[in-house]
């Protein structure tokens, strides 16, 4: 019987928003374990690394070449019989790297349903009929756009730049303005309803107004965020300075020229995070990738829908269409995550301030558990899960085991971990260095006991 600890020789793919070069992690962490023809090309962007069994870009066994949902396939073992019967011969989730060096486009990824109907519709865009809720976990600075503000900063916005308010045109600005207005806290699901239809009639008039209209007021966006400074925007609101409004409308002015995103930009929260601090998008949420790198989890799909700053496939409608419109503040966006209870550090670990983080979405296709071990000798011993896990290193070196079965794991280093395995993390390193590793993972059930 095989033993349930393999080393995966990954794909990344090459996008033109990656890093280049040995900037990207995504590309160092993929020439960590390399197939024959891959070689890091300095003027070359690398995006994103995957790490799973979607059939776009598999993993591989690293000692057989075999594919690891071939592996799976053969040996549901690996899977646990509950996930394989709930969510079929494959892994239910995809993990994956991104080194971000310019925006990626507005988008939101489809419930269910609407997978299911678009991929019917148009299988070349729409690969498969899957839904994609996603979390995104720093592993450095980070910048990005989640998900609609609050209203009334919306409503500041276009009472202070003249550009957004000619895009969207008189009426409907002042129309928003005055329904927002003093019912942005409110709760009733009457104002809700009425709030979410404003927004949408808003966030529909930019995106349906003509390309003229577009780079007409882009030149006025432009000429406002280049005199205005930190006087921008009407100096901005509490969650974003005027000054860092500014700065952002004119780099994505750099890398796209003129766009709907620029304008799509007042409608969304602009969030940072720092190293550890993660956010949760769920299906039909919309939002954008700024800069920076992240661990990414989703479920196993491909599917997005795209409105703005791309040079790919636009379906303006569809997004328009299937945005759930909710609104809130950033801080509502971003996760909370705890001490993950299933696991046994050492002295030396506990000592150190060794610590591993569990990231739980409202979701059952995946949880991610990142654990950072301290200087030399470090040990995180972790229950047996009843389901599958991916393990990748993205800092520092050490050992990982299951049973009698040891190995060497440093940066880029990936391996699945089948069900029911017995897992061990463990540190190399001097006193100041750092062991980090994410795991992301999937039980059908919540197993109290970790079995």
């Amino acid at each position: 019987m095989q033993v349930p600890l393999i080393r995966l020789q990954c794909g990344v793919n090459s996008y033109d928003w990656g890093k280049k070069g040995q900037t990207s992690a995504a590309a160092r962490f993929a020439a960590a374990t390399a197939s024959d023809d891959f070689s890091i090309q300095d003027d070359r962007p690398y995006a994103e690394l995957w790490m799973g069994t979607h059939p776009s870009n598999p993993s591989k066994d690293l000692t057989t070449g075999r594919t690891l949902l071939d592996l799976v396939q053969d040996n549901h073992a690996l899977l646990a019989p509950s996930v394989a019967a709930r969510y079929g011969k494959k892994l239910p989730f995809l993990l994956k790297v991104l080194s971000i060096n310019k925006a990626l486009s507005i988008q939101a990824h489809p419930n269910k349903k609407l997978a299911e109907q678009l991929h019917a519709r148009d299988p070349k865009n729409y690969p498969d009929d899957n839904h994609k809720p996603e979390m995104a976990i720093a592993i450095t600075d980070f910048e990005g756009l989640c998900g609609f503000r609050p209203l009334g900063e919306i409503a500041h916005f276009l009472s202070t730049i003249p550009a957004l308010r000619q895009l969207i045109g008189e009426a409907t600005a002042e129309e928003f303005v005055s329904t927002v207005t003093g019912a942005e806290e409110t709760g009733s699901e009457e104002e809700v309803a009425k709030n979410k239809k404003v927004l949408q009639k808003a966030f529909a008039a930019v995106m349906s107004s003509s390309e003229e209209e577009m780079k007409a007021a882009t030149r006025t966006l432009i000429e406002s965020a280049v005199t205005a400074g930190a006087d921008f925007a009407g100096g901005g609101v509490s969650a974003t300075s005027g000054s860092v409004l500014a700065e952002l409308v004119i780099r994505l002015h750099g890398q796209f020229g003129a766009d709907y995103g620029l304008f799509v930009l007042f409608f969304l929260n602009f969030v940072t995070l720092k190293p550890g601090e993660a956010l949760f998008l769920r299906a039909d949420d919309i939002h954008a990738y700024v800069s920076g790198e992240i661990v990414e989890c989703m479920a196993s799909s491909d599917n997005v829908v795209r409105a703005g700053l791309t040079p790919k496939f636009k379906d303006v409608d569809t997004l328009v269409n299937m945005l759930t419109y909710n609104y809130a503040p950033i801080d509502e966006q971003k996760m909370h995550p705890t001490d993950y209870p299933y696991v046994t550090l050492n002295r030396a670990a506990y000592s150190s301030g060794s610590a591993s983080t569990l990231y739980d979405p409202p979701i059952d296709e995946f949880s991610v558990v990142r654990t950072v071990l301290r200087g030399d000798g470090s040990k995180a011993m972790f229950d047996p899960l009843d389901g599958p896990s991916i393990i990748i290193c993205t800092s520092g070196k050490g050992k990982i085991s299951v049973g009698p079965t040891v190995q060497e794991i440093k940066e880029g280093y990936v391996f699945f971990v089948g069900a029911t395995a017995e897992c061990v993390l463990e540190s190399e390193g001097g006193q100041d260095d750092e062991f980090t590793t994410f795991k992301a993972f999937c039980e059908v059930e919540d197993h109290s006991n970790g079995a």
